[in-house]
């Protein structure tokens, strides 16, 4: 039998246990910072009521004592029962909050080491500038559109040269061919001693036909070749310079009817935007007021986010770079560019300008008030130029490079490359030619027994002729044999007659006749042997 101190103090030890477990878990939060204020403070309470500050008098303890000796067995279990299960709990929260992952700490960025004398390769953009003006820039631009439009004059409008001249390219209404072909022209631009190979790649009879299904498939199909000589190129074993030929910028040219986008519009434009850095332009701004254009400019934005068309979409820009983000901005803004291309020079009050002339009034070209060629200009030209080529090196071009390697990976529409274990694609090939020729065999005994059901056939249809010339042959005889008895009949009726007549019969006949030739015969005899006795 247990002493009453001995029982207080095992009644005691589970809360004991408990208060020093959530000691230890406060320090521990208090240590890493990682357990929530609220659990803590929730365990406190609970934990509160059942436990006795290490600092009691002794009178109280011995009153303490003196109650738990009078509880009764049963409140000892159940007390020993909660302390347990509350100590229980605290060990299961502390080994889930161990389990949890520790985020691992920030990277501390070094600042750069500041070098005390100079060593040189703070010329390094100055080498790389050299090197890229020797070698000269490439840049190819395609326009897109209908034919009246302006592409031809917008280019010699931006590049300030003809690219596009009247005798070599006359106007929609003097050429000939009204299919859609693919002009690609190659000039050479120089500024400030820097060389740029354009190339403008023009569409020429794009939506002039009456039926104008599938007319962007050309297009398409230019796209796509300028990248596959690109990645044979690449592909070789000796590649000294690859000539850039992919088109960075396509141009595409909506007709100002104020309507939106027409669905051949919408149709290019979906196929093209996957595979070129795509611009909207709306052509012969100057046809409409800046409310229509303002307007018309909210119509094609809404049809574009619509129809899930992918648009040239503008870098973003670093924080500490107000300028540029504002530049940037501005342009999004102009988005599709309202644009008026001319290439007349107008003299106002001394000054030239480009533009174009009307009974009401000018136009400038080169007027952001009037249109947004210039802004137009400076994105392709000035600002944005090496990030479209990087977006079509790194995007577009990465994506057709992906499909076209993934297409060699692939035998009748499955994988033929992987990274599994040869002995068990061994062992599935193994498999699947088993089931080839299972497939085949039975195919083969398919085509044995169609071929032995057709020859069966032919068998009876020709013992079935057979039959039916037997039965026509056997009634044939069967008829001659009729014929004949008639005849006989009709024979012996008329024997019968004859000799009803003369009274004489046919073998009566018969004998008369042997025995007149007997006759004669001996007289004969008798003849020869007379003449034979003379001599």
């Amino acid at each position: 039998m247990n002493s009453p101190r001995t029982n207080g103090a095992i009644s005691a030890l589970p809360s004991t246990l408990a208060q020093l477990a959530l000691r230890d878990k406060q320090q521990a939060a208090s240590a890493s910072a990682s357990v929530s204020n609220g659990s803590e403070s929730s365990a406190a309470a609970t934990q509160r009521p059942q436990t006795q500050p290490p600092s009691v008098p002794a009178a109280t303890a011995a009153a303490v004592n003196k109650l738990q000796l009078s509880d009764t067995s049963a409140s000892v279990t159940s007390s020993n029962g909660d302390s347990n299960k509350l100590t229980h709990d605290l060990q299961e929260k502390e080994a889930q909050q161990q389990l949890k992952p520790q985020k691992p700490p920030l990277p501390v960025r070094q600042k750069p080491m500041e070098i005390a004398g100079y060593v040189g390769f703070a010329n390094l953009p100055n080498q790389v500038y050299r090197k890229a003006v020797k070698r000269g820039f490439e840049f190819t631009l395609m326009v897109v559109g209908a034919s009246g439009l302006g592409k031809s004059t917008l280019i010699n409008s931006m590049f300030l040269s003809d690219v596009y001249n009247a005798e070599q390219y006359p106007g929609p209404s003097l050429r000939k061919k009204k299919t859609v072909a693919v002009e690609a022209t190659k000039v050479m631009l120089k500024e400030n001693g820097v060389n740029l190979t354009l190339t403008v790649v023009d569409t020429p009879g794009f939506g002039d036909a009456v039926d104008n299904t599938n007319c962007w498939v050309p297009i398409l199909e230019y796209v796509d070749s300028k990248y596959e000589e690109y990645l044979t190129a690449e592909s070789r074993v000796y590649r000294k310079s690859i000539p850039d030929n992919r088109v960075h910028c396509c141009l595409y040219f909506i007709a100002p009817s104020g309507h939106g986008l027409l669905p051949l519009d919408i149709a290019c434009m979906q196929s093209l935007s996957d595979k070129v850095n795509l611009v909207p332009v709306i052509a012969k701004a100057d046809t409409m007021t800046p409310d229509e254009v303002h307007l018309f400019k909210k119509q094609i934005l809404n049809e574009i986010a619509q129809h899930k068309i992918k648009i040239y979409d503008f870098p973003a820009t670093l924080e500490d770079a107000a300028e540029e983000s504002k530049a940037t901005q501005n342009l999004r803004s102009r988005v599709p560019f309202a644009v008026v291309g001319a290439n007349t020079i107008i003299e106002i009050d001394g000054k030239k300008v480009r533009g174009r002339r009307y009974p009401w009034g000018l136009v400038e070209v080169e007027n952001l008030t009037h249109c947004d060629f210039i802004a137009l200009r400076n994105m392709v030209i000035r600002t944005h130029l090496q990030d479209l080529k990087d977006v079509t090196n790194n995007v577009h071009y990465e994506n057709y490079r992906c499909r076209k390697l993934s297409e060699l990976g692939l035998v009748d529409g499955k994988a033929r490359l992987s990274n599994k274990n040869p002995l068990t694609q061994m062992e599935e090939e193994k498999r699947e030619h088993e089931q080839k020729m299972k497939k085949m065999e039975a195919e083969m005994e398919q085509v044995f027994d169609m071929k032995v059901k057709e020859k069966m056939q032919k068998l009876k249809d020709s013992e079935l002729e057979m039959a039916r010339r037997h039965e026509e042959r056997k009634k044939a005889l069967e008829l001659q044999i009729h014929e004949l008895d008639e005849k006989r009949r009709e024979f012996e009726r008329e024997k019968k007659e004859w000799e009803d007549v003369n009274h004489v019969t046919l073998e009566e006949l018969k004998r008369r006749s042997l025995g007149a030739n007997s006759s004669t015969d001996n007289v004969d005899a008798k003849k020869e042997k007379k003449k034979k006795g003379l001599f």
